[in-house]
């Protein structure tokens, strides 16, 4: 299992859209927002291992048009928060801010291939190569939430004090438009997944 966290910790290290999103959504709307989509995230994740121990993972390796409907909609939901970050949000974030901010992080992580493939892929090399069954399955999307929700959480912590920054609406704008491009770019890694 040690082996599967270090994996686990170096992927999670990588800019991915979670990292993004969480940065930017920290940044521009505040700590409350940042960690409600924390835990949106590390709902999404562990719905992931959920779903790909009862073999989603799987079916969409056998399936791939069902991998390419997955990273289309992953896609389009990149591109969707690349727009409202490009827009910029009002100075004041509405009061659904923190709901709104819980469910787009579940639905980001629902919505994410490489979290599937990655069950398919790099889990099993930590358990002899076999298929995983249901409970070790589970024990890994534990861990692999766990790492990835302490990382988020210091994302988070970290993009929240720029705020103080950021009270230039220039600034703001600027900032936006960075992550906004980097959505692009992670959208459009999504739509280069292989399924092996």
């Amino acid at each position: 299992m040690a082996g599967f966290a270090a994996a686990v910790l170096l992927i999670e290290l990588t800019p991915g859209p979670n990292m993004a999103w969480l940065a930017g959504l920290a940044a521009t709307e505040g700590k409350r927002s940042g960690l409600s989509a924390v835990a949106g995230v590390a709902l999404g994740l562990l719905a992931n291992g959920v779903l790909a121990a009862l073999g989603l993972a799987t079916l969409l390796t056998a399936m791939p048009a069902l991998l390419h409907g997955l990273r289309i909609a992953g896609a389009a939901m990149m591109v969707w928060l690349a727009i409202e970050a490009w827009r910029g949000a009002e100075k004041a974030p509405p009061p659904t801010a923190t709901r709104r901010a819980f469910a787009t992080g579940a639905l980001l992580n629902l919505l994410n291939p490489k979290a599937y493939l990655f069950f398919v892929v790099v889990a099993p090399e930590f358990m002899g190569g076999r298929t995983l069954g249901l409970s070790e399955a589970l024990t890994l999307a534990v861990i692999s939430t766990g790492i990835a929700t302490i990382i988020h959480l210091a994302i988070v912590l970290a993009g929240s004090q720029a705020q103080a920054w950021l009270a230039d609406d220039r600034r703001t704008r600027w900032v936006r438009r960075g992550f906004a491009v980097v959505m692009l770019g992670v959208a459009a890694s999504f739509l280069a997944i292989k399924a092996g």
